[in-house]
């Protein structure tokens, strides 16, 4: 049985963020998306995750979000197994992780800056202690001038920057993001970049799902392919 997610981050750091072993996955429509997948990513590496649409890289990072649980195979994260991890486990988990959705999932109802502080404001963060960091990272998402707006009146690429923004204001251990330049265009996708990899300077783990190859390649990072239900390019 793991340790709690809090007693894992208070022992000494283990020097892998994620690691898979021997992992399937399937659904009953479509079995066997993910077979035998083993992999590593050492704290504070950065990859990116390519493949065809339909390979899996979805459900590679539903299983790493705890989402989903594998059929079968094993799971760490920060060097513990969370292979079984509960549903009521799962919520602490995910504060150590930022997670980039393809479909957003802000809350329509609060508005960009709001969005954006989520986790702060979760951690229990007073808004004039975080307002200047989160102002300053709207500026650098290019959405400073619509800190006021709801989430409905945004175009898609505006919700993807916010997404961004939402998923890394806390400075997560581990970011894992789905096609997170998708509905930007190149000049923004650079930026976005440059944010990936400053987060991960800072001792940030980063994951990438992309199928943007040159954006891939322009980053630097070490990539891994998606193809027939496993990954190449792999430390395992």
């Amino acid at each position: 049985m793991p340790q709690s997610p809090r007693r894992a981050a208070e022992s000494a750091p283990s020097p892998e963020t994620v690691r898979l072993s021997a992992v399937g996955f399937g659904y009953a429509e479509s079995p066997g998306v993910l077979r035998d997948v083993n992999l590593i990513l050492p704290r504070g590496s950065f990859h990116f995750l390519t493949g065809a649409s339909g390979a899996g890289k979805s459900s590679l990072l539903r299983l790493l979000t705890l989402s989903s649980r594998p059929d079968e195979g094993r799971i760490s994260l920060f060097g513990q197994d969370v292979t079984q991890v509960t549903a009521r486990e799962r919520p602490e988990w995910r504060r150590r992780m930022g997670v980039v959705f393809q479909d957003f999932r802000l809350l329509d109802h609060l508005s960009v800056f709001d969005n954006a502080a989520l986790s702060l404001r979760v951690r229990g963060g007073k808004r004039a202690d975080y307002a200047a960091d989160v102002e300053e990272m709207l500026a650098w998402v290019g959405l400073a001038h619509r800190a006021d707006a709801l989430p409905t009146t945004l175009s898609g690429g505006e919700k993807q920057r916010l997404a961004i923004a939402r998923a890394v204001m806390s400075k997560p251990e581990l970011i894992l993001a789905d096609e997170p330049t998708g509905s930007v265009d190149p000049a923004m996708a650079d930026r976005l970049l440059k944010l990936f990899q400053a987060l991960n300077k800072l001792g940030a783990t980063v994951l990438i799902a992309s199928h943007d190859e040159d954006l891939a390649k322009r980053s630097g990072a070490r990539r891994l392919v998606l193809k027939d239900g496993r990954i190449s390019g792999a430390a395992s």
